[in-house]
């Protein structure tokens, strides 16, 4: 069952501590991050943003435990979850939410839902009454839940996605671009309906975009990546106030924020551009 305590209880906290990944030590040796430290504070929406193939999927791997790293440490409530040599394997503490989605197509809504708990041996009546429970409290109809995802709308397969995600009762929710392939109406939607699903769990989130605009809508903070190897340039505070709602994009303090970001962004492009690297993380 999701809770909403996380700032309270102080669970969710991501420290990433001196990291450094490097592809094929013995090979080509691409250094995908380097020097790589941040902290996230329990219940805090972090964005990170760069250009393309600076790391940042590499270290939200790292993080949910699909892959390890090659120097420093990653912790999750001062708990090792990656270090060389060690990879702690993804679980219900750490859910990604991927780009492309991963509904299974031959399952319901409701089947999707329960997936996940039935599998870590809950009692599937009790998973059914959680699942509804929640799609009640995040505003997912009950009418869809005998439906298939591909008699779904993209921003609503969305939805089913991130309930899928919190019905596990994640200390973390990692989002991969989870918006990108949206057109632009229901990406505005999905944009409001995460920050309400926030608002409600108070759940951490990392969220790795493209988006400059999406970045600074959803974000407390949103950090800047370099160019590879990957590192945090710099960070911006979101010192809009919560809850927001899409009448913060036309005032200046957003356009000043997106500014920032742009700036910072464009820098690392322009330097990727000139080297002629290639996105391989």
């Amino acid at each position: 069952m999701v809770n909403n305590g996380s700032k309270q209880n102080g669970e969710g906290r991501i420290s990433v501590r001196d990291v450094e990944k490097v592809y094929d030590p013995e090979g080509v040796n691409v250094r995908a991050l380097e020097e790589c430290n941040m902290e996230i504070e329990p219940g805090e929406f972090v964005m990170m943003v760069g250009p393309s193939g600076c790391g940042k999927t590499t270290l939200l791997n790292a993080i949910a435990g699909f892959s390890n790293v090659t120097k420093g440490t990653i912790l999750l409530d001062e708990n090792v979850i990656a270090a060389p040599g060690l990879t702690q394997a993804p679980g219900a503490d750490r859910i990604v939410v991927f780009q492309g989605g991963a509904l299974f197509p031959w399952k319901t809504v409701l089947d999707n839902l329960i997936f996940g708990p039935v599998v870590q041996g809950k009692n599937k009546d009790e998973a059914v009454a959680e699942a509804r429970k929640l799609m009640d409290k995040l505003g997912l109809n009950r009418n869809t839940e005998d439906m298939y995802p591909g008699n779904l709308s993209s921003g609503m397969k969305r939805q089913v996605e991130i309930i899928r995600a919190l019905i596990n009762n994640p200390k973390v929710l990692l989002l991969d671009e989870p918006f990108r392939a949206l057109d632009s109406l229901s990406k505005n939607l999905m944009h409001e309906y995460l920050l309400e699903v926030f608002e409600i769990t108070k759940k951490t989130i990392f969220f790795i975009t493209h988006d400059l605009e999406e970045a600074v809508f959803l974000a407390d903070r949103v950090l800047i990546m370099t160019t590879r190897p990957g590192t945090i340039k710099a960070e911006i505070k979101v010192d809009i106030p919560r809850p927001r709602n899409y009448k913060v994009l036309s005032t200046d303090r957003f356009a000043e924020l997106k500014e920032r970001a742009f700036e910072a962004v464009r820098e690392e492009a322009l330097k990727a551009f000139e080297a002629g690297e290639r996105e391989l993380a």
